[in-house]
């Protein structure tokens, strides 16, 4: 896990855009010159310790910087017959390029975003791994090349500051992300996960983008014992081949389902009582799941580390929090994440497993059951009926939210919250271009895979993966998410979504989890990370909320101030209290950044 940056031209803030990454890879920074390219690194040492492994790293004519980790690695030295001279999963990227070009990213089981630069070809080879666990920023313009891990870095080689890009403005203001290739700045991108880029200066002056890797829907897998017993295998090599490495590897624990389930298979897998950490409140106890956690920690003997956080402990680290994103992130978990990842950091862990990812495939969230409900009320209409129907919700004056919901179900959206708007065809069709594979129009109509794979795009891959990356690695922190791995990702869409929704929530992780971690915890109501963010936030700054949002307003002309008024009064009362804190969030990076 590290920091990499890159450029296609030489300049004096190279070392200090470099330095910003230093909390990505405090263990050891370098940059090296290549005619007029210069390439940095900064790493956090986890496999092979040695200097041989430091990057950037040069064989053959071929740099490589590279953030992340490839579990498979070990394996792919010996099917590829491959000839190392390190111990790290980094020279194996070099050598399979050497190998196979471009073409070796599906082999890949890991995280990651690389650059390759090619010095006798000229050429630029940059990817990102399958679900967007590791970010890869840049900038081409004027024929000027930047990437990066880090977006500030890249702000440091421009000589101005880029406008606000609005288009990533409008994606937040619906699901408190911006997603897809925008950054909220002007032309500096996102490489999209599953996506490599080509740049070759001296044969075009365009940047190529291509997709690797798609999810094949295609069934074959309708039993449920099969289903049982294979994911049960698959998890089981998942978590272990994440134990991969030089360093200990610890355990997130929040006394969910998920983490508990992977913290009990690393203790089996290995025999070894392992340390678990979880975080929870000294005050407004309803959020807090430590108790949960420490029945899952007594069950599995594990070394456990909970960390209470108060008020205090929260104000004092709330613009850290926001600074560590780099811009506007409207998950209000960041914050409390970012005091549990340090005191990680600071008990000298430097990685740790996670569970992201279940929910999403397993079908945890309660819309999932919503949703399906009610397609499967709307397929028993007839023509006549639906028709009538559609008439009455027409007839509705007000548009209510709940029409306006009513209305998207019926025509088979996809049913979303945020500020008053619903996703559209139009915009459905801009964000999936690039869509799963699918082998036939009966599995293309799957409301469950659509489900599934919108989340793993949207809410986890660009929400949840992005926020767990930049927090921990700000904390000097590597996470791993054995739920993440391909072949399981790959499999559960291969299962026939009638066994995957079943009777329940995550219905077959549960009969998994039953072998390995308590009844109390498999049958306990979801509970997302949450915390007390919006009391302690308008116990601290009162009305100083609704003045901020406003001055930015006067600014940018954004939003409506009456609704803005009518948001906040409501957050107060606790009701749309995620929509305030978005706008908040984002009316203090843009008061820092432009108004400043």
């Amino acid at each position: 896990m590290c920091g990499i940056i890159g450029t296609n031209f030489l300049s004096n803030n190279f070392k200090n855009a470099l330095e910003h990454m230093n909390n990505r890879g405090p263990d050891f920074k370098n940059s090296v010159k290549i005619d007029n390219q210069e390439f940095g690194h900064t790493r956090l040492s986890i496999i092979d310790l040695d200097e041989e492994a430091n990057q950037p790293m040069i064989f053959d004519d071929i740099v490589l910087v590279f953030n992340g980790e490839i579990y498979n690695y070990k394996q792919l030295i010996i099917d590829e017959q491959l000839e190392c001279k390190t111990k790290s999963d980094s020279e194996v990227i070099i050598r399979l390029y050497q190998k196979y070009g471009v073409d070796f990213l599906n082999k890949l089981n890991g995280m990651f975003a690389f650059c390759i630069y090619d010095i006798k070809k000229e050429k630029y080879f940059l990817a990102r791994d399958r679900y967007g666990k590791k970010p890869l920023f840049y900038f081409f313009k004027d024929n000027k090349f930047i990437f990066s891990s880090s977006i500030k870095s890249v702000l440091k080689l421009l000589d101005y500051k880029p406008n606000l890009n609005k288009v990533a403005v409008n994606k937040y203001m619906q699901y408190f992300v911006s997603y897809g290739e925008d950054t909220f700045y002007q032309d500096i991108k996102k490489l999209e996960s599953s996506s490599y880029m080509i740049y070759e200066p001296n044969k075009a002056h365009e940047l190529s983008i291509k997709r690797y890797y798609k999810i094949n829907t295609y069934k074959s897998v309708f039993d449920e014992n099969q289903a049982l017993n294979d994911i049960e295998e698959i998890l089981i090599k998942s978590v272990e081949s994440r134990l991969v490495g030089d360093v200990e590897v610890a355990s997130l624990l929040s006394g969910g389902i998920d983490s508990s389930l992977i913290s009990a298979l690393y203790t089996k897998i290995t025999g070894k009582k392992i340390n678990t950490f979880s975080v929870g409140y000294n005050e407004y106890k309803n959020y807090c799941e430590l108790d949960y956690a420490k029945i899952t920690a007594k069950y599995i003997g594990s070394n456990h580390n909970p960390v209470e956080i108060s008020k205090k402990d929260y104000i004092n680290v709330f613009e850290d929090s926001l600074d560590a994103l780099e811009e506007p992130h409207g998950d209000s978990a960041a914050v409390p994440l970012n005091i549990l990842t340090k005191q990680i950091h600071n008990s000298g862990i430097k990685t740790v497993l996670s569970g992201e990812g279940s929910d999403e495939l397993f079908l945890g969230y309660d819309n999932y059951a919503k949703f399906l409900k009610y397609y499967e009320f709307e397929k028993t209409l007839s023509n006549e009926q639906n028709g009538f129907l559609n008439e009455i919700i027409g007839a509705l004056q007000n548009n209510t939210k709940e029409s306006e919901y009513l209305r998207r179900i019926i025509k088979k959206q996809n049913l979303y919250n945020s500020f008053g708007e619903i996703y559209t065809d139009i915009q459905r069709k801009r964000l999936f271009r690039k869509v799963p594979t699918y082998k036939s129009e009966k599995a293309k109509q799957d409301p469950v895979d659509w489900m599934s794979y919108i989340d793993l795009k949207i809410w986890l891959g660009e929400s949840l993966l992005s926020k767990v990356d930049r927090i921990s690695m700000h904390n000097s922190l590597e996470v791993r998410t054995p739920f993440l791995d391909f072949n399981l990702v790959n499999y559960m869409f291969h299962v026939k979504s009638d066994i995957k929704v079943g009777n329940t929530n995550k219905y077959l992780l549960k009969k998994i989890a039953s072998k390995y971690i308590p009844d109390v915890i498999i049958n306990r109501t979801k509970k997302g990370f949450n915390s007390p963010f919006n009391e302690w936030l308008n116990e601290e700054f009162k009305d100083s909320i609704l003045d901020v949002v406003l001055e930015v307003n006067n600014a940018t002309n954004l939003f409506n101030d009456e609704y803005i008024k009518h948001i906040y009064h409501l957050a107060k009362d606790r009701k749309f209290k995620q929509h305030l804190y978005s706008l908040f969030v984002f009316s203090l990076w843009y008061k820092k950044e432009f108004l400043s």
